[in-house]
């Protein structure tokens, strides 16, 4: 039986998000944090972010997301995880809330599919095309209908609030150095900066029969 292993980017992979990593790069970092904040808060919604955003990116070509992509700080090991998944059989996926002409760059890193908001500076925004958390629900259920998987042959990876829909939907979650509203949904916490060893804990939940709780790097113990 094959495996789904689902990746959010955005504090999982990528240290920071693409949208901070790309607005520094126009030369609008500080205008993003607060509006980040605002976000966090609750006082801007995932459409109006957006607005603001494209704003700030018009006129952005290929070789600049080139740029940013390479820039930015990732965890180590993300295409070496990737790797052994595909040579396993399985599938990874990318199901991220950033922009989807960002998250396109990681099928050339070795993820199986990518997801992310249906944005771009230089086009109409549509609001129905910006990924929620909800959203990503969605994406799941649909890949485990491609896949003819069921919940229990998946392990998703997440690190903050907008990964609380998913993490509910599966038994199988990973905390990647992840806020403490994320970590009461996990069946194990990691903290560092090598994604092979939160992948190898991963691991161990969707390789058991009985899949369930075990305990995380660094001695913390999953909630239950």
């Amino acid at each position: 039986m094959s495996k789904l292993h689902l990746f959010d980017m955005d504090g999982t992979l990528l240290t920071g998000s693409a949208c901070l990593e790309l607005s520094r790069h126009r030369g609008h970092l500080d205008t993003v944090l607060e509006a980040e904040e605002a976000w966090g808060r609750g006082e801007l919604g995932h459409v109006e972010f957006y607005v603001m955003l494209l704003e700030l990116w018009k006129g952005m070509t290929d070789a600049d997301i080139d740029e940013v992509v390479q820039g930015s700080v990732w965890l180590e090991g993300v295409r070496d995880v990737w790797a052994d998944i595909a040579e396993r059989g399985e599938h990874s996926a990318v199901i991220s809330m950033s922009p989807q002409f960002f998250v396109d760059r990681l099928l050339g890193w070795g993820a199986s599919s990518v997801h992310g908001a249906q944005v771009h500076p230089d086009v109409v925004l549509d609001p129905a095309l910006v990924l929620t958390p909800e959203g990503k629900v969605n994406i799941l259920r649909e890949l485990l209908e491609r896949y003819a998987l069921t919940r229990i042959d998946c392990v998703a990876y997440g690190d903050s609030s907008s990964d609380v829909p998913l993490f509910r939907e599966l038994p199988n979650t990973v905390a990647v150095n992840a806020s403490e509203t994320l970590r009461q949904f996990a069946a194990v916490h990691y903290q560092g900066n090598d994604l092979r060893e939160a992948y190898a804990l991963g691991r161990a939940l969707v390789d058991r029969d009985v899949p369930g709780k075990a305990s995380s790097v660094g001695g913390e113990r999953a909630r239950s």
